[in-house]
This record gives structure tokens, C-alpha cells and sequence, in this order.
């Protein structure tokens, strides 16, 4: 089984990627269209990730959640903060 090697720049690249579907699912709120508190299959649904992804985001501390009898949920207000936190602009030449 050959191996693959993630650079840095692959994983910029997935952060972005991840931030960018974020904002994405983020902006469908503000249209009223998503719900203040989404459990984890609707976040893994919404932004196309595994459950190992999001469960690294949660340990990493990346995606703020709450607990509640065994329920992950996730609130977008806090992860619209988390998009607005690590917004890259990157300079035009």
C-alpha cells in the first residue's frame, strides 16, 4: 500500500477549503435556512466531512460544541465566529 505525503501547503489548502464551507453553510442561516443547533450528522452532511474529520475538529478545539446526554450539537452563531477568527486575506500582487 503505497503512501502519501500531506505537505503544509495540502493542509492550508484543506483548511481553507474547510473554513470556505463553513462560511457557506453559515450564510444559509442567515437566510433562515439552517437551524441555530446542528447535531453532528448535519454537519457532516452539510460540509461533506467523516466523522473522524469533524472528531478531529472537536479534539483540536477547532469547532466549539456541547454535550447534552450522549448528542454532540454545534452552534452556528459560534462557528461563524470560528469563520470569522480564521479568515485569511492573502495579498494580490
Amino acid at each position: 500500500m503505497p503512501a502519501t505525503i500531506i505537505t503544509t501547503d495540502d493542509l492550508r489548502d484543506f483548511k481553507l477549503e474547510l473554513l470556505d464551507d463553513i462560511k457557506k453553510l453559515l450564510s444559509k442561516q442567515a437566510q433562515g435556512k439552517l437551524k441555530k443547533y446542528l447535531k453532528s450528522s448535519e454537519l457532516m452532511d452539510l460540509l461533506q466531512i467523516s466523522p473522524g474529520t469533524l472528531q478531529n475538529l472537536r479534539i483540536k478545539g477547532t469547532l466549539p460544541y456541547t454535550k447534552v446526554g450522549g448528542i454532540i450539537f454545534y452552534d452556528s452563531e459560534e462557528i461563524q465566529k470560528v469563520m470569522d477568527n480564521n479568515r485569511v486575506h492573502h495579498k494580490t500582487v
